[in-house]
């Protein structure tokens, strides 16, 4: 999202004057980037009058009197509202940018902007630290397909350093801020915080099933307990068998029919009856149809639907709808 400057601050305007509730509901929506963007000038909204509020809020078509006065300059609420869009482990990444980078952006960070070829042929000459380096900074999706176009043996390495990933030490920022000032526009990058078991399984999440069970394979061989660390931290399709009824309900809101007839493509019989008992039974019929009715799929696209259906389980459990812990992922043998 390109925005001028103004344009932000009347961004951050406006949601400093929907309140918390209504502002989460807004930043769900929002890429991290724009998240990034929009809490900053939140964060740094300086000496603003009730009139330029009111300005705002005509922009946007809102009656002004709805609206309680906006309390300015509060790092809590930028905490709050970010925590309660995006839970706890996102928001905490996102404000250290916030709070501890200002405005400024990282080479890494631009190359979310990036095609995963275009990323992928920058970097997979680079030392497999600094690629593990790399994917954990990038969106879990766009990690992903940058992985998923690296050689198997380079796959296999960098996924097992992401997920042991300690953060950046001095020498590695070092030779990072050399390599991304031949790529980009050379602007450092400051220490991580991420990484670990769950970046892993985020990435593997987004990934096909063969390039995931075959990566997961090569770590059982190398560190069989922290290969079966990253299974456990996974949420596949399959494990929406093991949600509550109230969870599919909230992820039916979420989900067109289109999507759903495709994910469903030749799952089990116990699956398919977790959602329809948690639909109308109206819905229930005709979804049943459209799966009858349903000619062959590629498999490639049911799994993509899948995987779509997923993050959005994924982004209500991140949001505090429900939780995935204790779920586990797909047994591997």
């Amino acid at each position: 999202m390109a925005v001028s400057e103004p344009g932000l601050e009347r961004c951050a305007i406006l949601m400093m004057s929907l309140g918390e509730d209504a502002a989460a509901e807004v930043f769900r929506y929002l890429s991290a980037r724009e998240v990034q963007q929009i809490g900053s000038a939140m964060a740094n909204l300086k000496n603003i009058t009730r009139a330029d509020v009111d300005n705002v809020l005509e922009e946007f078509r809102q009656e002004a009197d709805q609206f309680l006065a906006v309390t300015l300059g509060s790092d809590e609420y930028v905490r709050a509202v970010l925590t309660k869009a995006l839970g706890t482990d996102r928001a905490a990444g996102l404000l250290e940018d916030i709070f501890e980078a200002g405005d400024s952006n990282s080479g890494i960070d631009a190359l979310n902007w990036l095609d995963p070829q275009q990323v992928a042929e920058l970097i997979s000459d680079e030392h497999p630290q600094i690629i593990a380096t790399i994917l954990v900074h990038l969106e879990r999706d766009r990690a992903s397909g940058v992985l998923a176009l690296l050689n198997e043996r380079l796959r296999n390495d960098v996924l097992l350093r992401i997920a042991t990933f300690g953060g950046v030490q001095p020498a590695a920022l070092h030779e990072l801020t050399e390599v991304l000032n031949g790529m980009l526009s050379g602007q450092g990058a400051k220490r991580s915080k991420m990484g670990g078991v769950r970046t892993a399984a985020e990435i593997l999440n987004f990934m096909t099933s063969a390039e995931e069970e075959a990566v997961v394979q090569n770590l059982r061989e190398l560190d069989p307990d922290l290969a079966q660390r990253i299974v456990d931290d996974m949420f596949v399709f399959e494990n929406m068998l093991n949600l509550e009824d109230a969870a599919i309900q909230l992820i039916l809101k979420e989900v067109d029919t289109i999507s759903l007839t495709i994910a469903l493509k030749g799952t089990e019989a116990a699956l398919r009856e977790k959602f329809f008992k948690n639909m109308s039974r109206r819905a229930a019929d005709m979804l049943r149809d459209d799966l009858e009715a349903q000619g062959p799929v590629r498999m490639s696209k049911v799994e993509e639907e899948q995987k779509r259906i997923v993050q959005v389980a994924r982004r209500l459990a991140e949001g505090g709808a429900f939780s995935l812990s204790g779920l586990g992922g797909d047994e591997y043998v």
